[in-house]
Parts: C-alpha cells; structure tokens; sequence
C-alpha cells in the first residue's frame, strides 16, 4: 500500500527530505521527487529536466540529450531513497555503490522540458545489497529501462 500521511494524503519527499536520505548533491543530485513509497517494494521518482542542466551545454549544444547513463543514475537515486526511507539509519555513514547495471536500455532521447517518470521495483536484497528493476517514462511513454543492483557500504571502509 502506498504510504499516506495522515491527512491521507500520499507522501512525497521533495528536496529537503531526498538530502536526508542519498549524500547526492547538486550538481548530481537527479531526481526531485520522490512518491509512490510502498516499503520493501517500489517507489516512483520524478525529474524535470531543464536547459539548465549542467550536462546540457556538452550533451549537445546544438541538440540536448539527457545522457543515458544519468537516467541511470536517476533511476539509482530513486530506488536510494527507497532503501533509506525504510531504513533511516542506513542514510548515515553509508555509500551506496553500483554492482551491476542489465538488460539497459534506452528508447526514446530525454530532452529539456520533458518530466522524467522513474519507476523502480526492488526484486530482492541480501543483507547490504539490493537488486532492482527499473523503467524511466516521458509522457507514459518508456523511455529507458534496467536491472541493477547496488550494494551499501559504510563510508569508512570504503576509503
């Protein structure tokens, strides 16, 4: 069941709550929503893409696309947010680091002014590492999808 305040309202994370949760910052941080919690088991994030982004004025000047691999890493960012939103603890002294990235694929160019829809599912997680599946939409149209899977590791031994 998706979570609900108590008002009964669903609840959305924005900013100030998603940097409680990832260490993502600007210029990297991706994603800036999150909705559609359903703990243990998926969760919805949301980009909108501007002509600001900073990848833009290499990605192409003369043509703007999102480069595949920062939907990847929105779609990584969201399902973050999940495995901290259950776990608050998990959010500090911890990274979360890619293990593998399958079955990507990338269908349709994400470009300024679209609203990037990120649907992640968990499939499963083992103590620290999570498996996810993952599919990016513009418009309900699917854009990229994915399974990756990603492990926690405490910031300390990660040096």
């Amino acid at each position: 069941m998706i979570l609900k305040d108590d008002k009964g309202e669903t609840i959305t994370l924005l900013h100030n709550d998603i940097v409680k949760l990832i260490p993502h910052r600007h210029p990297f941080l991706l994603i800036d929503k999150v909705t559609n919690i359903i703990v243990n088991k998926s969760v919805t994030g949301i980009k909108s893409v501007t002509f600001n982004e900073p990848f833009f004025p290499g990605h192409f000047p003369e043509r703007p696309v999102m480069p595949g691999v920062l939907i990847l890493e929105s779609m990584a960012q969201t399902a973050a947010c999940l495995v901290s939103y259950q776990d608050k603890s998990l959010s500090s002294n911890n990274l979360v680091f890619f293990t593998s990235i399958e079955k990507a694929k990338f269908r349709k160019p994400v470009i300024p002014g679209d609203e990037l829809i990120l649907k992640i599912n968990l499939m499963f997680n083992k103590r620290s590492l999570y498996k996810f599946n993952s599919e990016a939409f513009v418009q309900n149209k699917l854009v990229a999808s994915s399974e990756f899977s990603a492990m926690l590791v405490n910031e300390a031994k990660a040096k």
